[in-house]
Order: C-alpha cells, then structure tokens, then sequence
C-alpha cells in the first residue's frame, strides 16, 4: 500500500509527539550530572575537586545526631518567684480568722520544691525528664525534677493533709483549681534556640576537601560520606555555573536528538521490515503508546522509590507487542525502549543488559500467546534470567559478591511477578486497540463455543466442511507464514450464515434438493444471502472484525455460477443480468482470506471427484485457483505468485493424505450368501455430488 504524503506527514508527528512527551518527562538539565547509588561502585573516571568543597556530615551522622539530641537535651524552664503571691492574694478573706494565712503558709512550702503543669509531670513519671535547665538573668542551672509536684498533685496534697475541720472547709471554699498555676513553666522559645543551636554543634562540618584533593576514585565503593560529598559538589557546581542557561539549552538538545534518533530507528524498522505495522496507522498508534506509557511509568517509579526503574515491568511490553504481531518486532521496540529508559538509570550498561536479557527470554518462553498459564511459566523464566544476568554482571565487574544488592534483586523479582499478570492487561490492549490476541482466537476456534455449537446440531454437514476447510487452510498458511490461528477461527466461522437455511446447502441435504423447486434466480438468493445471514449471527455472537473478515470475503465478488448458467440455459434467447447472482464482496483483503477462498472453493469441489489420483487433486486444486485469480478475486490481496505455488501444494500434499487409498481386505473365511454379496449399493448412494456452494 502506498501512503499519499498526508498519510507520512501524520507518521511523522505522530513519532514527533511521542518524542517530545518523553523527552519533557526526562531529567531536568539542572539534575545530577553524575549518576550514582550508595553503597555501588564509582563507575567513572577519578573526581578531583576543581575548588574548595566542605565535608558536610552524611545522613548516617546527621540522623544519629538528631537521635541523640531527642534523647540527652535538657529542655529549658523558667522560674515566677512571684507567683505564689499572687495566689496567695487571691485566696478569699475570712475576718476574725487565721485560715488564709495558715493556708498561704502551706502553700508558700509546696511551691517552694516547684509545681509544674500536667505535660512535664507526666513526662517526669515516665523518665523522659530527669532534670531541667533554670533560666534566671541569661544564667542556665540544672536541677533535678524529683521534687516537682503537678497543680492535681497540690490540690490531692492539701486535701489529705488538713485536719483542721473548719480549715478544710474554707479550703473547699477557696476554689483553688481554679487559683493554682505553676512556678516552673517550659521557655518553648528558648528551648528551641538551644536545641537548633546544640544541633549544628552536632553537625558542624567535618573539614574541607581542598581544591585539586581527590573527592572519590574510579570504582570506589560510594560510602554514605561519599555520596554526602558528592552531592555538595553537585551543588556547588551549579552555584558557580555562569553559563547554566546555555548548558541547559545545550542538554535538552542532546536528550532530543538522542530519543528522536531512538524513534527514528524504530519507525525505519517498521518501514522496511514490518510494514504492515506501518501502514496501519492504528498499529503504529497503539506501539508508540506502549512505549511512552512504559516510558512514563518507569520514569515516575524511579522518581518516587530509589532504583525504582528496575521495579517497572518492562518485560511486559514485549509480551503486548507479541500478542498482537511477532517476536522479532516485539524485541525491536523493546530494545528502543530499553535504550530510552537507560539515560535515567543510574548505571546504564547494567540496566541495558538485564533487561534484554529478560526480554529475550520473555519472547522466547512465550512467543505464541495461547494460554494464560503461559504467563506463570515466562514469569519463572524472566526471574531466572534476570538473576543470571545480575550475578554475571557482578562477577564481571566487581570479580566478587561484596557488592551484592539484595534490594535489587528483590525488585527484579518483583518485576518478574508482574509478568504474570500481564494477561490483564492483554485484555485491555485488546479491547482499546481493537486488534484480536492469539489467546481470544484459541478460545473463538474452541468447537464448544455457542457459535460452533450450534452450527455442529443443526447444520452438521457444513460444520464438517469448516472444520475440513479450517485443516486445509492452515496447512497452506503455514507455508507462506500466514496467521495461522487467525484462519482456523475464521474457517470455522465463515459458513455459520447457512443457519438461517440449512437445507439449501448440499452437505446438510438428504436426498431432497429444494433448490428443484425454485427459479435460479431465488436459489442464488437464498445461497449468496449465507454471507449476510453470517455477518448478522456474528454481530450478535460478538465476533471481532477479524473473524468478520472471513465470513464477508470468503466469495468476495464472485459469482454463483452454477444457478447463472443454469439461468443462461432457461433463457437462450436473453442476456441475463449478472447481479443476482454476484456475491456482496468485496474480495479478499488480506493474505489469510485469500488462502480461505481457495481452500473452501477446493474441499467443496474435492468432494466431488470420482478418482483420487495425484493427478487429478493437482489439476482440481490448479484449475480452481487458476480460475479465482483470473477472475481477479485475489487481487486485493497481498500473496505473491511464489505465495500461491506454497499454497497449491500444501492443498495437494492435504488431499493426498485424506483420499489416500486404503489395502483390500481378504474375504472372511465364511462366505456371505449370493444375495447378500450382490445386493445393490444403498438407493442415492451413488448420485453426484450436488454443485451448489
């Protein structure tokens, strides 16, 4: 097919778009020019310090310090000798009496040892606070908190103790739950001042690393102070960067150029060795949408988990290519994404390698998708490949496991899970693509399916010849590497239109040919509307349009020539109209409907042949498809001249087999009687075969 210049134009941006969407979601210019991980080797050349650059500690001693800070500081109280006169004052007077003094008295010797409020009382319980820090005129004293009484304590204390009757009760009439407040409070403000100030004493820088000193060396371990330096130095560099805006510029260019060079190789692959996927402009739509959603996917599980890209399930991709195309091409866009993935790893050639390791033993342990049990076995087979990768990759670069990373293998495992479930996700491709996975044609061509169930009851002798078509047309689909599952569903499924008239077809027929009755022109009514009888049953059983195919272009736009001339000879004197007796069309568009007009026009008329010889399954076999490419019902399709000698031999080669003749057996050694062996064959039995398809 050739595509006008409109039709390359919408190609060509649509890989533009998809080039433009992975590069905004790449990394930023401005982020780490280096790519590295704690506790992995330093993969590039020896790093020297172009200016002085400061040891700031690493997170490992910042967060020690922190700890011990929560543990060991003193928070920091303030001490209103004031207060209790306060209080005192506000007790209510009692004239005559001595009650208030005598109850400011036993109150001035509790406050004396320090009440504080509820929160420190519990904290002191619970041995979170030993001892405080006095604040008095810019002064800090220690002392010890075993003597500190709560306002509940006070109250509880002073109920207990007085005896005295008459002092109690002006002790209850004094109210001092409402009254009481404390004489140490905590200075939340300074507290928080000597915290941050005790803090930075903790972290202070451990020195400086002077310009021209080594900050780290090729294939050092990255220790957690390393990684604290490097990041500093990062840092730095971008400060001191006077021509970022242009370096910037310059980077985003190069990631351009780099995915767009990725998305040119892949679009120059499907021009020459897939172009099928090329020219369907929905193929090459639903390719390019798998890769940026796998792209986005793995960029957005490594922005929010460390390593995350190795946790996305990459192998899945070649799996939903797979399923819908071929292995070679599924291999293909995994190798582009992989390769587009790799400018965020961190370390490139070890992600490059586990992945198509894993995607070549993906391909290879499922490369026809049939049942969904294969997903759990590509799963186990993926997850060895993966670890066989890594450890080769270990032993090659380190010469040891010291370097070993658990947490990676775990998340290749992970990954390795999620292939398994990857049939969900086939399922919804399917239905938003439209395209028919080899595991729904398994399940369409299952001869217990409503469709094939019905046509076996009541039209037995033309399910036989779908099932004798479907063996036919596989075989030959075989040869030229056709879609072989894709025609044994659609021969199973191209006469089911002759439900709606069973009788009018030669194999469902008895002895009674009700076509005797009717003029020619009704006959070929009744066997061309077997099409669209077939397309409204397959509607309404939910067949894809796949499938559809073959019941619309199994006659294509030809012609039920055995009531034509049947007409012609009726009207010797006319010239009949062709149209009644011309099928809907159109002609067969595709390799696979083409090879099911030939092997359905070829198993009928085999079943007429009276001698089974090579010679005569190869002259039956030469002259009908000769005929239907004369007429030029194949000319829509794509097979080529050396596609259609395949295809006759694989014809013959079946016929052969099914007519081969069979050995004598010996008479029983007790002879039948003379009647018996001269009876006369079954009454029809030896009628022609009716020519009506």
């Amino acid at each position: 097919m050739n595509l006008s210049n409109n039709g390359l134009l919408k190609r060509i941006l649509m890989a533009l778009a998809a080039t433009l969407v992975i590069v905004y979601f790449y990394p930023h210019p401005e982020a780490n020019r280096f790519n590295y991980e704690e506790g992995r080797p330093w993969n590039y050349a020896q790093l020297i310090a172009p200016f002085d650059i400061p040891v700031h500690p690493d997170s490992a001693t910042l967060l020690a310090a922190r700890d011990t800070l929560d543990a060991h500081f003193v928070p920091i109280y303030e001490l209103n000798q004031l207060i209790i006169d306060t209080i005192v004052g506000r007790l209510p007077s009692a004239p005559g009496t001595n009650y208030q003094r005598r109850l400011g008295a036993e109150l001035r010797k509790i406050y004396a040892s320090g009440v504080v409020d509820m929160r420190t009382r519990e904290e002191i319980e619970n041995g979170r606070l030993p001892k405080v820090r006095i604040l008095d005129k810019n002064i800090l004293s220690e002392m010890s908190t075993s003597g500190f009484s709560s306002l509940r304590d006070v109250y509880l204390y002073l109920d207990s103790t007085i005896t005295d009757n008459e002092l109690h009760q002006y002790f209850l009439r004094a109210n001092l739950q409402n009254i009481l407040q404390p004489n140490y409070t905590r200075n939340d403000e300074e507290s928080r001042r000597h915290y941050e100030y005790d803090y930075l004493t903790l972290t202070a820088d451990r020195g400086i690393i002077l310009q021209g000193q080594t900050i780290i060396d090729k294939g050092a371990l990255i220790t957690s102070q390393d990684f604290t330096n490097l990041r500093t130095y990062e840092s730095m560099l971008a400060e001191r960067n006077t021509s970022e805006k242009q370096s910037n510029l310059l980077m985003l260019l190069g990631q351009f150029l780099f995915v767009a060079l990725l998305m040119t190789s892949l679009m120059v692959y499907f021009y020459f060795f897939c172009k099928p996927i090329f020219d369907n402009f929905r193929a090459l739509t639903y390719v390019l949408i798998l890769v940026v959603a796998f792209f986005l996917v793995a960029v957005g599980l490594n922005h929010f988990v460390a390593g995350g890209i190795y946790l996305a399930p990459i192998t899945i991709l070649p799996i939903l290519v797979l399923v819908f195309f071929d292995g070679r091409t599924a291999l293909m866009v995994t190798t582009m994404m992989t390769l587009i993935c790799s400018a965020v790893t961190t370390f490139a050639l070890e992600f490059i390698f586990l992945q198509m390791c894993a995607a070549c033993a993906a391909v290879y342990s499922l490369r026809e998708l049939s049942r969904r049990s294969q997903l759990l076995r590509t799963s186990l087979v993926v997850a060895l490949a993966y670890v066989s990768a890594y450890v080769s990759l270990e032993l090659l670069l380190n010469g040891s496991f010291e370097g070993f990373n658990p947490r990676l293998v775990i998340f290749l495992l992970v990954n390795s899970a999620l292939v398994s479930m990857g049939y969900v996700l086939v399922v919804l491709a399917e239905h938003a693509s439209g395209f028919i996975s080899v595991t729904t044609l398994v399940e369409l061509a299952d001869i217990n399916a409503p469709l094939l169930m019905r046509l076996s009851n009541e039209c037995p002798g033309t399910f036989q010849h779908s099932i004798a078509v479907s063996n036919l047309a596989t075989d030959a689909a075989q040869r030229v590497g056709a879609n072989v599952q894709l025609l044994r569903a659609g021969a199973l499924y191209h006469d089911v239109g002759k439900l709606a008239n069973p009788a009018f077809f030669t194999e469902n027929q008895h002895g009674v040919n009700p076509h005797d009755a009717l003029p020619p022109e009704r006959s070929a009514q009744i066997v061309i509307n077997h099409v669209i009888d077939g397309l409204k049953l397959a509607d309404k059983a939910g067949l894809p349009n796949e499938v559809k195919n073959f019941i619309r272009e199994h006659h294509g736009a030809g012609m039920a020539k055995y009531f034509y001339f049947q007409c012609v000879r009726q009207h010797p004197d006319q010239e009949v109209d062709k149209a009644p007796f011309t099928y809907p069309g159109p002609n067969p568009q595709s390799r696979e409907t083409s090879i099911l007009m030939m092997a359905d026009a070829v198993e009928a008329a085999s079943r007429s042949l009276k001698e089974h010889s090579r010679e005569a399954i190869t002259d039956l076999v030469n002259r009908i498809i000769d005929s239907q490419i004369a007429d030029g019902l194949h000319n829509d399709s794509t097979l080529e001249f050396r596609d259609v000698a395949r295809i006759k031999e694989a014809f013959i080669k079946r016929l052969m087999t099914i007519y081969h003749s069979r050995i004598a057996y010996p008479p029983s050694a007790t002879r039948r009687p003379a009647a018996e062996q001269t009876a006369p064959a079954t009454p029809g039995s030896e009628q022609p075969a009716s020519k009506v398809q």
